[in-house]
């Protein structure tokens, strides 16, 4: 009678358990095929699309590769202190971003900021070593116009992983970090824990690797209750960073996009471009 009485509930058991694995296997798949759509999110302008923006710039259009055009904003005014190398988030567009980066131009610098493939006007085919192979193109753009040691890198959110590579490939005046990352890898583990997402993610971008081999100084810049990009991650990363060059400011109730609220933010900035 038990036997009998407990086949029924191993059925069910067993059902309820293949329509987890089910699932999961399929969550899984979603993760692994539309992760680009996940984690990028480009928005596309017209070819003849014209900026709108506060101070004089060049539009330009760089040939990284066969099948690649990078669009990038060049801001020039006169006399600059030096020059931003200004690497931007995961989503919009150089119509939003070139805007933000004024910032930069009203403390008298120029800056440049690209689009990354797909994004705006830019083409190709993204990847991971296409966001690296693009990134080194704009600074070899910028030491043929400047002194490599008045280049200033900042990167925000997506684009700190960016902009700590070129920093650890090249010799810069300083690189300024807004909300980063101790890699991609990290983030995605902590939001999808359950999944093997080392095997499934393709951008891993290894910040605290190429932090490590950074020698100009660091400003890291994170508040404590980032929805985005976990302020963990960013804690990890100053952990792998070299102390003696590297400046960590956290800002209490500070998310992923109202650093710039805190009258402190700005005093860091200045003081590193100095």
């Amino acid at each position: 009678m038990l036997n009998t009485a407990q086949n029924p509930i191993k059925r069910k058991l067993k059902k309820v358990f293949l329509v987890l694995i089910s699932f999961y296997l399929m969550v899984g798949s979603l993760l692994y095929f539309f992760q680009e759509k996940l984690m990028f999110l480009p928005t596309v302008l017209e070819q003849v699309y014209e900026y709108q923006l506060s101070y004089p710039f060049e539009e330009l259009f760089f040939k990284t590769e066969e099948n690649a055009v990078i669009n990038a904003i060049h801001f020039k005014i006169e006399n600059p202190k030096g020059v931003v190398l200004f690497f931007h988030g995961n989503a919009g567009d150089l119509s939003r971003w070139g805007t933000l980066a004024e910032y930069f131009v009203e403390k008298q610098y120029d800056v440049l900021i690209m689009d990354y493939r797909t994004y705006g006007k830019s083409k190709g085919k993204l990847s991971e070593k296409a966001l690296y192979l693009d990134a080194q193109y704009c600074y070899d753009y910028l030491k043929g116009k400047y002194n490599e040691e008045d280049i200033t890198i900042y990167g925000r959110s997506l684009g700190t992983g960016l902009a700590t590579y070129i920093a650890s490939k090249n010799k810069p005046k300083n690189l300024i970090l807004e909300t980063p990352y101790y890699s991609i890898l990290d983030v995605a583990e902590s939001r999808f824990p359950i999944f093997p997402v080392k095997n499934l993610l393709k951008y891993k971008i290894l910040s605290y690797q190429f932090i490590i081999e950074t020698a100009c100084p660091i400003l890291i810049l994170h508040g404590t209750d980032d929805q985005v990009v976990p302020y963990e991650s960013a804690k990890k990363l100053f952990d792998a960073a070299p102390k003696e060059k590297t400046t960590f400011i956290t800002f209490e109730g500070g998310n992923h996009g109202n650093l710039s609220t805190y009258e402190s933010y700005h005093k860091h900035i200045v003081d590193i471009l100095k």
